[in-house]
């Protein structure tokens, strides 16, 4: 895989393809300024930077939307060299609510197509426009999942011509093969987005996944940011390992670097989220060093099954998607 800053798509199941490294526009609307996400996604851009991952539930789509036509404006970029992936989210899943809430994703980019579109979480919440849906006691207001009814609605969203290709977030195998055997199947998933790193390397689900030509793409690839209401603070901070360090002096690289190559070279697409100018700039050079096989494998052996983002509050939900193995 000849993979460099200026070429480093991978093809999709579906003829399309995607770069293997991108930036994730994630942030807590609390604590972001406005205007933060609009600069880091342009600064990502002039970087070399081609995949941007974002969600309506971000809050912040209109600034990744302004960014990217900012730059095809100033002739840096034209539209299909950038790749941008939307998410569905649990309060949409109902098949008539798929397509209008990907129109209303697009018309806050004010864009004419999104490259990826994915569904967020495989679990539905009481459909409407709260995020987080629940009662007057505090109890979250779940919904019959129909995973299959879902993904014809987006089938129809790519024949439409809304969306390049399809795909899914936080799916178990079980939850995947529901697809993949679905009668009448027209377009298959072309990615799978969960959390993947050293810690937490999935290698059951991305050989599952390899099997079937699904691209593993990796949230969270550096471990995470530490909020508690998303993530189990008790795991141990990835970035500080010592493996890591001492493989990152071998190859005057960073803890950071080291990581996203590691998962780079299993083929697996990373999305590391930051809005700090210097770490988008060094998150981004991973083409000018590889790890060799050994490497590879003391990484792999890091593997603790640790889990940073559990989302535990769902846990009781029909199709939360974690307890399984993989």
């Amino acid at each position: 895989m000849d993979l460099s800053a200026a070429n480093h798509r991978i093809p999709l199941s579906d003829g399309n393809s995607i770069p293997v490294i991108g930036i994730g526009t994630y942030s807590e609307p609390k604590i972001t300024s406005k205007g933060d996400c609009l600069t880091a996604v342009k600064m990502a851009i002039d970087m070399g930077y081609r995949h941007i991952d974002g969600a309506y539930i971000y809050k912040n789509e209109h600034e990744v939307g302004e960014a990217i036509r900012e730059k095809i404006a100033e002739g840096k970029v034209q539209r299909e060299d950038i790749f941008y992936c939307g998410k569905l989210w649990a309060t949409k899943l109902d098949p008539e609510w798929v397509r209008p809430t990907l129109e209303k994703t697009l018309s806050v980019l004010q864009l004419d197509y999104v490259d990826l579109y994915i569904i967020e979480v495989p679990m539905a919440f009481k459909p409407g426009d709260e995020v987080y849906p629940r009662d007057e006691n505090g109890r979250w207001l779940y919904h019959k999942t129909n995973l299959c009814a879902t993904w014809e609605a987006l089938e129809a969203c790519k024949d439409a011509g809304l969306v390049k290709s399809l795909g899914v977030s936080n799916f178990n195998r079980r939850q995947l093969e529901l697809i993949l055997n679905k009668p009448g199947l027209k377009h298959k998933p072309v990615s799978n987005q969960v959390e993947c790193h050293p810690y937490f390397t999935q290698t059951k689900l991305l050989k599952f996944c390899q099997q079937h030509d699904i691209v593993l793409i990796a949230y969270s690839p550096l471990g995470t940011s530490r909020n508690p209401i998303w993530v189990n603070t008790s795991s141990p901070p990835l970035l500080k390992d010592a493996l890591l360090n001492s493989l990152g002096k071998k190859y005057n690289k960073t803890a950071a670097q080291v990581v996203l190559r590691f998962n780079i070279q299993r083929g697996v697409v990373v999305i590391p989220k930051s809005f700090n100018p210097e770490r988008i700039k060094e998150n981004f050079q991973v083409f000018d060093f590889s790890l060799t096989e050994d490497d590879m494998n003391k990484i792999e052996a890091l593997n603790k099954n640790t889990r940073f983002v559990e989302l535990l509050m769902w846990s009781d939900h029909p199709e939360y998607p974690f307890h399984d193995e993989y």
